[in-house]
């Protein structure tokens, strides 16, 4: 093997198993053991596995036909873990997730009993696997949903993208080109695939490097409480007191703040947005917001009262786009499209 076959090597197995690693930490060592996670660490291990098997097969053609079959049937659950990275990431929710894991393992798991791939590489090659990239695409394009608010900032420059928004759209777009680069290996190279999801991996790891010097709220993994911890007295407190913020609907203030509402609460600053991340694992921001799109919702069930702008108004939002999107980020819809589900 000359050097450009070991350098393509060392770039592209590096990809792989940087993938892995990654899979690894945000299953057992993110900071927060949040849900969604999970399935960003089996996107990262269905996608390493796809690029290994690649890896493996463009430098030895002779590879076993059972590890080959089983970089192809990992590509099956790609899409599904996308859309549901997304959805949770979104809508905090992930209800009936297994639907779309289950069904489809257990699809390519009979596909691969009666069709092994060492016997039947054509079957694979003309069918399975292009019923596999065209499923993978269609997950792409369902978990557009979740992130279209972020492509919409991006035409608009009226609001600036969040470290979030900026993470998702990362991940989407590595996806794209990452999927795009197999489908078009035939006009390119096999190892195509290979090294952009090395190029995409690395190039999310600098984005999520800048952001953590940047800031210390990306992923809500917030490092600059780690050694303050609050004690169990203000823990409890704090749990007592911050019911007042929804009693007293402190949240229809347009202009509220994190200082105001610590004020109203007699407690500090820093001891509520460190409960309110630390404990219920939500930053002041979206914890406000999600009380006014619960009572933008009792409002939206009487329709017959205000129209639907008037209504993010009534609930405490400052504009009409701002209360759009948070109802769609919330809830996964449009304000309309909810109240047309209650008459």
């Amino acid at each position: 093997m000359d050097f450009d076959y070991q350098l393509m090597f060392f770039f592209s197995a590096l990809g792989a198993f940087n993938g892995l690693l990654l899979a690894v930490y945000f299953a057992f060592f993110a900071q927060k053991k949040q849900f969604s996670n999970y399935f960003l660490s089996l996107l990262l291990l269905t996608l390493s596995i796809r690029i290994i098997k690649s890896v493996f097969f463009y430098f030895n053609p002779n590879l076993s036909g059972i590890f080959i079959q089983i970089g192809l049937s990992g590509c099956i659950l790609i899409g599904p873990f996308l859309y549901l990275y997304f959805k949770y990431c979104v809508t905090n929710s992930a209800k009936r997730w297994e639907l779309h894991i289950f069904p489809f393992l257990l699809s390519i798991t009979i596909l691969g009993i009666v069709y092994p791939y060492t016997e039947h590489r054509a079957v694979w090659s003309s069918y399975i696997v292009c019923g596999i990239y065209v499923q993978w695409l269609i997950y792409i394009i369902a978990s557009f949903k979740f992130i279209k608010p972020a492509f919409l900032k991006i035409f608009r420059k009226k609001e600036k993208l969040t470290s979030i928004d900026i993470w998702l759209l990362s991940i989407f777009v590595g996806v794209i080109l990452i999927w795009l680069a197999y489908n078009i290996a035939s006009y390119t190279s096999y190892i195509v695939g290979a090294i952009s999801f090395s190029f995409i991996l690395y190039l999310m790891i600098l984005l999520f490097l800048l952001k953590i010097r940047k800031s210390t709220s990306f992923f809500e993994e917030k490092e600059k409480y780690k050694n303050k911890e609050i004690d169990d007295s203000t823990i409890e407190q704090i749990t007592q007191k911050i019911n007042i913020v929804k009693e007293k609907e402190l949240f229809l203030n347009p202009n509220l703040t994190l200082s105001d509402t610590a004020k109203e609460l007699e407690i500090s600053q820093h001891n509520l947005s460190q409960f309110l991340n630390n404990n219920l694992n939500i930053s002041f921001s979206l914890f406000i917001n999600e009380l006014r799109i619960e009572k933008a919702k009792k409002l939206l069930s009487h329709p017959n009262l205000y129209t639907i702008e008037a209504i993010g108004y009534e609930s405490g939002f400052k504009s009409k786009s701002t209360f759009f999107t948070a109802f769609k980020k919330i809830t996964s819809q449009t304000p309309l499209e909810y109240q047309k589900t209650k008459k």
